[in-house]
């Protein structure tokens, strides 16, 4: 049974499940930015000026590449396609395994420092594997996104979602909070950023969760098109 819930799992964005320690909190309670851990600390630093626009991925496991190297990870990735195309980027990776979108809020005033042209945000799938109240997923979500275009960043929303094991309305009310976060701010949407790896085996690594190499090359080539028109201004922004 516990092997067959992890396969109705494997289409989730999720985390790392020996990250636990984090906790979800309310964005109301005012709680200090933590500081990155020293791995996502190494692996966010600004590329050079002449790379182009900056772009920074604030994510969990997905985003870090949990299994893969960094230089294999989505947002590495996504540079070389843009790059390829002609429009090259400064991609940098803030994404932390286990986080949750608290944790996301708490460390977007260091990645706000970094002064990115945009915010790719990817979070909120650890919180739905925890069973989190949804109006504080949406909350952090609503604030992440207004944070960054006061900043002057354009932010590009990465849709998540849960498996219906958690209950329909829990599934289909956890779905809902992207498109309307992007309605709500101005934001550009990717609705569902797993599209055609989420429960692939063939595309994800043993624990059925993490995509592979091949998996992460396919999400990849999701993000790209929609991170393209949004930088060349067919998407929406602050």
């Amino acid at each position: 049974m516990r092997h067959r819930a992890l396969h109705v799992l494997a289409f989730v964005t999720i985390l790392s499940l020996s990250c636990r320690g984090q906790q979800a909190s309310n964005p109301a309670e005012g709680a200090a930015p933590a500081p990155p851990s020293p791995s996502s600390a190494t692996a966010a630093q600004p590329a050079p000026k002449a790379a182009g626009p900056r772009v920074v991925f604030l994510g969990d496991s997905l985003t870090a590449g949990l299994g893969v190297s960094e230089e294999t990870a989505f947002p590495a990735r996504v540079g070389e396609i843009l790059a390829a195309e002609g429009h090259p980027i400064q991609a940098i990776n803030a994404g932390v395994s286990g986080d949750t979108s608290a944790g996301g809020l708490r460390r977007l005033p260091w990645v706000l420092r970094q002064k990115p042209d945009v915010v790719v945000v990817e979070l909120g799938a650890n919180d739905g594997l925890r069973g989190l109240p949804l109006p504080d997923l949406e909350a952090n979500l609503l604030a992440v996104v207004r944070q960054s275009q006061k900043a002057g960043a354009r932010v590009l929303i990465l849709g998540m979602r849960i498996p219906p094991n958690y209950g329909e309305d829990y599934a289909n009310s956890f779905a809902a909070i992207y498109p309307h976060v992007a309605r709500e701010t101005g934001a550009a949407l990717l609705p569902f950023v797993l599209e055609g790896v989420g429960g692939d085996p063939s595309l994800n690594q043993a624990d059925g969760i993490h995509p592979t190499e091949e998996g992460h090359e396919k999400v990849a080539a999701n993000v790209a098109p929609a991170l393209k028109a949004l930088l060349a201004g067919q998407g929406s922004g602050p």
